[in-house]
């Protein structure tokens, strides 16, 4: 029996009496009680990547544009815009009656300085930061952009989901230096946060503004009406899956963002429970190497693994064996967003063998150098990634040190650009956002530029030239264009190994309904059944 299914083995059988107890009455009738995937250990949607905290920005913050379920910008906070002067300059013009949670009206400068300091931390910020020769605030209700050149795809940046997101805070706030933390959360978001309810690792308290002035659309993901239904919407911390599984079937949180895959048959045996898909776009499993030693600084072995990575095996292992759960075969992009495609891609799905794998290891000069494989032994789904992964590599002939580390622990040892023999590391299995890696400016695991590229440190210039022809290409078919090319590139440098895309469900109590689909769980439209 694996750790996991022991894990869940102990949580099916859990008495009730584990779930907490919370307050009950008209009140609670008001107040929808949510298990998030986490502690949330950072407020600050700008300065922290961890999902958590974006989730939580997402209801404080709001956006200038969303992305709807085709991941298309849509205005938000901007009532629309302008492009002129041969796309080099932006008008963008606020909505009316916009308001802070301190009751302070949103001006366009609230804005410019909410972007100048996105735009230092998130990597589609840092293109707009090298592009830009003017972000002003002509008057109150006017956000002026200039561009040194055209990017047709500003609004989709400023409208991203992901990390680093450019949330809209007051000037006084987003004039604090963009490698600090904001720790005051004042937004103009359907919800305001309860600073003085807040106690880490335990709870988190978010209450409805009054004053939020929802579109007149209807919701579609992050972009139409964010209309809220409750009052109140409490964040209880349970890490152990035993407590969160009981809590839920007791009726004591009605939303788990996270439940462990082994635990959801039993979950689905409940007739008040729902288990479902919340995230078409999921998380993109990935293997990563590094480039700057030996063996994998080798492009031919890299290339090897091509022929036995079979996307199905991890999938299973990842998050079960339900085809609703995980995507293959994937590429490069995210499966189901616009730049999806096939080019190449019967590398990863054609017939699998490992003796072709074998064969291509010793063409290309392995001699048998120690290769050290980094795994989270507290992330379930990178921890099977990792597992499925160290047995491919066993098979390959490859001379593996299989070390069990925390994610914390391997997050920092993957900063080491040391060799294996002084501390460092050879590969490692994770997982990344779906629409972070839905398009080239924002996937990071596609960059090659070097010792500022994600951990790893590939040199690969084909990468970094075909990055910018998409930031300057003129429409989505030049996009698709580029996006084919960018993947027949990938089966040849290898720069990581799609694993195939998780899809994680969320369970929730039948007695909520209208929770929103796309992307992360969202807290408007959610209401009493």
């Amino acid at each position: 029996m694996t750790t996991v299914t022991r894990r869940a083995a102990v949580a099916a059988g859990a008495s009730l009496l584990a779930a907490p107890r919370f307050a009950t009455g008209q009140a609670a009738a008001r107040t929808l009680r949510f298990a998030p995937q986490s502690n949330l250990a950072s407020l600050d949607p700008v300065w922290s990547t961890a999902v958590v905290v974006r989730n939580h920005g997402l209801m404080v913050f709001d956006l200038l544009y969303g992305l709807d379920s085709t991941y298309q910008p849509r205005p938000q906070m901007a009532e629309g815009h302008d492009i002129t002067d041969n796309g080099l300059t932006w008008t963008i013009r606020l909505r009316e009656g916009l308001r802070f949670h301190d009751g302070e009206p949103v001006r366009a400068r609230d804005c410019v300085a909410s972007i100048q300091r996105w735009s230092k931390r998130d990597v589609l910020g840092q293109r707009l930061d090298v592009l830009a020769d003017e972000i002003a605030a002509p008057d109150d209700r006017t956000i002026r952009i200039r561009l040194k050149r055209p990017w047709a795809g500003l609004a989709w940046a400023l409208g991203k989901p992901s990390a680093n997101m450019c949330a809209i805070m007051p000037e006084r706030i987003a004039r604090t230096d963009p490698f600090q933390q904001v720790t005051e959360m004042v937004g103009s978001g359907p919800f305001r946060f309860r600073a003085d309810q807040f106690r880490p690792g335990d709870t988190a308290v978010y209450e409805r503004f009054a004053q939020y002035q929802p579109r007149g659309e209807p919701t579609d993901f992050l972009a139409g009406g964010k209309v809220v239904h409750f009052d109140r919407v409490e964040w209880k911390v349970m890490p152990d899956p035993a407590t969160a599984g009981a809590a839920l079937q007791a009726g004591e949180v009605e939303w788990w963002e996270t439940p462990l895959p082994d635990l959801l048959p039993l979950l689905r045996r409940n007739r008040e429970i729902v288990v479902d898909v919340v995230n078409p776009a999921g998380n993109l499993g990935v293997m990563r190497f590094n480039f700057l030693h030996p063996p994998f600084d080798n492009v031919a072995i890299r290339r090897a693994f091509l022929p036995a990575v079979d996307q199905r095996a991890f999938m299973n292992a990842a998050i079960g064996t339900d085809p609703a759960l995980s995507v293959v075969p994937a590429g490069v992009f995210t499966p189901g967003t616009p730049l999806a495609n096939d080019a190449g891609l019967e590398v990863l799905s054609g017939p699998r063998s490992l003796d072709r794998a074998r064969a291509l290891l010793r063409e290309a000069g392995y001699s048998n150098q120690r290769v050290v494989m980094m795994s989270a032994t507290d992330l379930p789904v990178l921890q099977n990634l990792s597992e499925v992964a160290a047995d491919l590599c066993r098979r390959m002939g490859i001379n593996l040190d299989f070390p069990a580390m925390d994610w914390g622990t391997q997050i920092q040892r993957r900063t080491s650009r040391e060799p294996v023999e002084r501390g460092g590391w050879s590969i490692f299995c994770t997982t990344w956002e779906g629409l972070d890696v839905s398009v080239p400016g924002s996937h990071q695991p596609l960059r090659g530029h070097g010792n500022a590229a994600w951990s790893g440190w590939p040199t690969m210039p084909r990468f970094e030239e075909l990055r910018e022809a998409w930031f300057n290409a003129a429409n989505i078919e030049e996009e698709r264009r580029i996006a084919l090319e960018i993947q027949t590139t990938a089966w040849d440098l290898v720069p990581f190994i799609p694993l195939g895309l998780v899809r994680p469900p969320q369970a929730w109590r039948r007695s909520i309904t209208g929770i929103v689909k796309g992307g992360p769980a969202l807290f408007w439209g959610v209401r009493r059944a």
